[in-house]
């Protein structure tokens, strides 16, 4: 589906200043919300919203349908009742410039389990009643996701083909024991995703009013330790006791001499298309349920992939085989119709990608900081874009373009220079040049990195694909946002139609 003419920026909640150690749904949302909307931009693009995995990735989700109880206001949770001002109280660790997992993690689950006991003694009738609405709606993916979160802890979060057989293989008395004898701490996790999805959901509203739309991201892959693996393992290449037997990645590439092993278990396309593609059917429904536009990650790995055997400690030593084409989008539009999807085509790509992506008018994605490598038949230069195309400085595994600039060759540079007709005072500025380019591009649709409006240097990087900690942390503060950053976005929405 073709895309207006737009521009957005592209910013993690977590990354939104607050009090409470992480960027969340309270009142920063509503305020970004808002500058967005003075600075003329269309499109608030963030990364999963489902919880964290290994190394704080947001790719690596215990659930694909679930929502990051890190995002949850505990400000609004206060409001109801259900916490004490005393319990808001900033630890002492929390910092405003990085998200200290190690300090935020434990610190928000101990104010969510409190405010589950306490709704749990004191809630309305309305509210419980709510929730009851919720968990009967959502019990396609929440049953399953509330029961494997608490057997993962009572498991001491070990790798569910680790857990007592019976569990493991999801024996139905098994699973009727552990729902009566953990009702409570099952009760909890479904507490906590009604208090996401009800905060989220008012977000979105405002956004919308405010003529503003969310892009999401679906990731291709998902988590082995994840509740959807242990609940469907047929759709998986699984052993028979449920341990994968390869795993997804890509090859040595810009970013890795190794190659990138993620690890995620790769999909049984057999068993999915004798499904016709239901389940994946079902997770873009819900996807769309929360944004309006989805970027699917790593686009090229549904017309093929690289498998690596599990045993494996890196991505070189791996093979390409077919996905599943263009069966899987033929049932997802036959079901849902004709969606706003934008296809994550970077890496190297082949003929078959370009094909896909074309045969159901996705628009492909462009990054500035790949452009000026080669010569001037580089995909990633704007001459060569079509207009069915989504333009980036660059992404949430790139460096910001202040630190690409620092990092980037002489004869990059010289052909940045030349291509852009920059002069020295304008280098100062390389952040600025990068997002006009975009802004004047025939893409439809420019999505700037929050960091590159701000001209943060590399230190602000979001990500580093392949290194496993230190990453996904960065956060700005009000006082770093001055009104010329929003006038001159809205000068480029003026200048070139966006």
């Amino acid at each position: 589906m073709k895309l207006p003419r737009v521009s957005g920026i592209l910013l993690h909640p977590t990354s939104l200043p607050g009090p409470h150690g992480s960027g969340d749904l309270g009142a920063s949302a509503f305020n970004f919300i808002d500058w967005l909307a003075s600075a003329g931009q269309r499109l608030w693009q963030i990364l999963p919203l489902g919880g964290i995995g290994p190394g704080n990735s947001p790719y690596m989700s215990s659930s694909a349908f679930a929502g990051n109880l890190l995002l949850i206001d505990l400000q609004e949770l206060q409001q109801r009742g259900w916490l004490d001002a005393t319990d808001l109280a900033p630890d002492a660790a929390f910092s405003s410039e990085r998200l200290n997992f190690s300090a935020v993690v434990p610190w928000r689950m101990a104010r969510l389990q409190k405010a589950a006991q306490r709704f749990a003694a004191t809630a309305s009738e309305d509210e419980r009643a709510d929730l009851a609405t919720f968990e009967s709606t959502q019990a396609d993916w929440l049953d399953d996701y509330a029961l494997f979160m608490t057997l993962a802890d009572a498991n001491a979060w070990r790798d569910w083909s680790d857990w007592p057989a019976a569990l493991a293989q999801r024996e139905p008395q098994a699973l009727q024991t552990a729902r009566d004898l953990f009702a409570p701490q099952i009760a909890f996790w479904v507490f906590c995703q009604w208090c996401f999805f009800r905060q989220w959901y008012k977000l979105k509203t405002y956004a919308n009013q405010r003529g503003i739309r969310i892009v999401g991201d679906a990731p291709i892959f998902i988590a082995y330790q994840s509740a959807e693996v242990w609940a469907r393992p047929e759709l998986f290449e699984l052993d028979a006791e449920g341990r994968a037997l390869v795993v997804a990645g890509v090859p040595p590439d810009y970013f890795s001499p190794t190659g990138q092993r993620w690890g995620n278990p790769l999909y049984r396309w057999s068993t999915h298309a004798a499904e016709n593609y239901a389940w994946w059917v079902q997770r873009v429904r819900r996807t769309f349920e929360l944004v309006d536009i989805v970027r699917i990650d790593h686009f090229r790995g549904f017309a093929d992939y690289w498998e690596i055997p599990a045993s494996e400690p890196t991505a070189i030593k791996g093979r390409w085989l077919p996905g599943p084409g263009a069966a899987l989008f033929e049932a997802i539009r036959a079901q849902l119709g004709d969606l706003p999807i934008i296809a994550e085509d970077l890496g190297l790509l082949t003929p078959q990608v370009t094909t896909l992506r074309r045969q159901f008018d996705l628009p492909g994605m462009r990054i500035l900081h790949f452009a000026f490598g080669g010569k001037n038949d580089n995909n990633y230069l704007p001459h060569n874009f079509d207009a069915n195309t989504v333009v980036y400085t660059g992404t949430h595994d790139n460096n910001t373009s202040q630190g690409w600039w620092l990092e980037v060759s002489d004869a990059e540079r010289q052909h940045v220079r030349d291509y852009l007709g920059l002069t020295s005072q304008d280098e100062l500025e390389i952040h600025w040049q990068l997002i006009t380019a975009a802004c004047a591009s025939v893409a439809d649709t420019a999505i700037h990195p929050m960091q590159d409006v701000l001209g943060l240097r590399g230190s602000s990087r979001m990500n580093l694909p392949g290194v496993g900690q230190g990453y996904w942390e960065w956060r700005f503060s009000w006082d770093q946002v001055k009104p010329v950053h929003a006038q001159r976005l809205v000068r480029l929405g003026g200048l070139y139609g966006r």
